[in-house]
């Protein structure tokens, strides 16, 4: 068998910084690269210290953003029983369509924040369109008709629509994948709390007596769109656009926090945007399982987000007590998120919790239904147990960061799923015809029927996941045996070039024995090469074979592919 010239370790750099040059290479890679001095004192970070610090400036920031993107929505919900109604002289299906058409621009804005999260810093992205939505709801103040109202919440629903990718993003960034459920709970709460708080605005400004300037509903959207804007500009100016710049950790921290992360195998942030990702992710079916399950599940968060005080009013109170009856569904929502939150942290099965959820809804669904309008009390549980929906989005959310992997691919995923979202929020107000007032019986089946098929298709894609489990625990075994085999152990052990390479590079200690070798024992991946995962001190296959394919020739690719198995099983 011919050598092959083998190139040396000045080749690899050069190929290196070819990589690094063109953007290729991960920003914590480079990072790491260039804080090598900072890798030992980075073993004495106390860990669970730096992990709440990071929850101290990160958290409140994403918590803050998400309670306010949600009560922007609601109040039109809210304003609703406050005359908004009869000032702009809406009719028919005025207001269902004003309250859909948020979720179009918000849909049709999805698929762009995949290249401006690519491109721009997560933080600055996301303060940057915190402060134009905050404009945009105070601008609804101004609308004197339905289509003045109609242009302010599409450009509402456009500049929200980066705040599920971008907080999934962060979230990624900051956490590893047992950690993030958790964190998405918390800063998922905001939904909740901006029911709450929106029970309490809404009592509050209609207080303003008939003869004031503006009406209530109008200074309401004025006073939280200011509030809007205040955070979005904390939000540019605190939110660190990776942990690499942090100006709160330092470098030891930074490099164990990056450490800490690689575990994901998702990357920190990469500037190069990769069409080839997004087919792969067109290619995986459980991005059609979650596309579907997400809508399903949304539409009763339609009805929720955009009906819930007038299904309450239509009960026969009157519109101050309809926004502090309202105040409930949020203590509903709190109470189902902090538990799947915790939950999923002591029992993993995030399918089961999916579907906990979705039992009260269906029922709470059947008692808005079937239940006379005079059984207030019982139509009033129902109207809160439908609340229990808005809990396993953050599931989903925390899947699509967890099993998606290269930016470009979490990415359009995040995007598809936040799509998703708004597609149901689109559906969930069309149930509401006019016609059918003031019963809306046919909204209230919608309820029951959607989250029965979301039960179903949630159950799908845990099959799904346990189908993808075992095959890709069977396919390990396979090569893990055929590596194992005398032909190929004595293939390795005795080629020359091979063993010439893997010396010069690594040490004698990289081919040492299975048992003993330091290599392994070690579990520090060689420095100087970009890895297609993204992350330092993780690998892949993919990077297995790059590397060691540098080092000893095309000939030897089959030495190489199972080289690199045994690589992958040390670690």
């Amino acid at each position: 068998m011919s050598q092959p010239d083998t190139p040396t370790k000045e080749d690899a750099h050069v190929t290196l910084s070819s990589e690094k040059a063109s953007g290729n290479v991960d920003a914590a890679w480079k990072f790491l690269d260039q804080n090598r001095e900072a890798a030992g004192a980075s073993d004495d970070v106390d860990i669970d210290k730096m992990r709440r610090k990071i929850d101290w400036h990160i958290v409140p920031l994403m918590f803050c953003c998400y309670t306010m993107q949600f009560l922007d929505k609601v109040i039109l919900n809210y304003s609703a029983v406050m005359g908004l109604n009869q000032d702009l002289n809406l009719k028919g299906n005025d207001f269902s369509n004003i309250a859909t058409f948020l979720f179009v621009g918000l849909l049709c804005f999805e698929i762009p924040n995949i290249y401006f999260l690519q491109m721009v810093p997560a933080g600055k992205w996301l303060g940057a369109n915190v402060v134009a939505w905050g404009i945009a709801t105070a601008c609804g103040a101004a609308a004197h008709n339905y289509q003045t109202l109609l242009v302010s919440r599409v450009f509402l629903g456009i500049f929200e629509a980066t705040i599920g990718p971008s907080l999934m993003l962060i979230s990624s960034q900051w956490y590893t994948k047992s950690e993030q459920a958790p964190r998405f709970s918390f800063w998922y709460l905001g939904l909740g709390l901006g029911q709450i708080i929106g029970g309490l605005v809404s009592y509050g400004f209609q207080h303003i007596g008939p003869g004031a300037s503006l009406a209530g509903w109008r200074i309401m959207f004025i006073t939280l769109g200011v509030v809007t804007v205040t955070i979005g500009l904390a939000t540019f100016f605190f939110l660190p656009d990776t942990p690499m710049k942090a100006k709160w950790l330092t470098s030891s921290e930074k490099v164990a926090l990056l450490k800490h992360v690689s575990v994901n195998q998702t990357g920190i942030q990469s500037r190069k945007f990769r069409p080839k990702e997004i087919v792969e992710a067109l290619c995986d079916p459980q991005l059609y399982l979650m596309l579907l399950s997400v809508v399903l599940l949304s539409v009763s968060s339609g009805v929720v987000t955009t009906y819930s005080a007038t299904l309450i009013r239509n009960l026969g109170y009157d519109p101050k007590r309809a926004a502090l009856m309202n105040m409930p569904s949020g203590a509903v929502s709190i109470f189902f998120t902090l538990a799947v939150g915790f939950g999923i942290r002591h029992q993993s099965h995030r399918w089961a919790w999916i579907i906990a959820c979705i039992i009260p809804a269906i029922i709470g669904g059947a008692l808005m239904s079937f239940l006379p309008a005079t059984n207030r009390a019982g139509c009033l549980v129902g109207i809160y147990l439908v609340n229990a929906v808005v809990a396993p989005l953050t599931i989903f959310y925390n899947w699509t960061a967890a099993n998606f992997g290269g930016a470009t691919k979490r990415a359009f995923a995040a995007a598809i799923v936040s799509g998703s979202f708004s597609l149901g929020n689109i559906i969930g107000p069309q149930t509401f015809q006019a016609k059918d007032a003031p019963e809306f019986r046919p909204a209230k089946l919608a309820v029951m029927g959607t989250q029965a098929g979301c039960a179903l298709t949630t159950f799908a894609l845990f099959m799904y996941y346990v189908w993808a489990n075992k095959r890709r625990d069977d396919r390990t075994k396979q090569v893990e045996d055929a590596y194992m085999s005398p032909e190929m152990y004595s293939y390795m052990m005795t080629d020359a070039s091979v063993r010439q390479a893997l010396i010069s590079q690594w040490g004698a200690g990289a081919i040492g024995s299975a048992s003993d070798s330091s290599f392994n024992k070690s579990k520090v991946i060689p420095e100087g090469y970009p890895f297609e995962s993204g992350v330092p001190h993780c690998i892949l296959f993919a990077d297995v074979y790059i590397v060691l394919a540098i080092l000893v020739g095309k000939d030897h690719i089959f030495a190489v592919q199972f080289y690199g198995a045994l690589r992958l099983f040390s670690l």
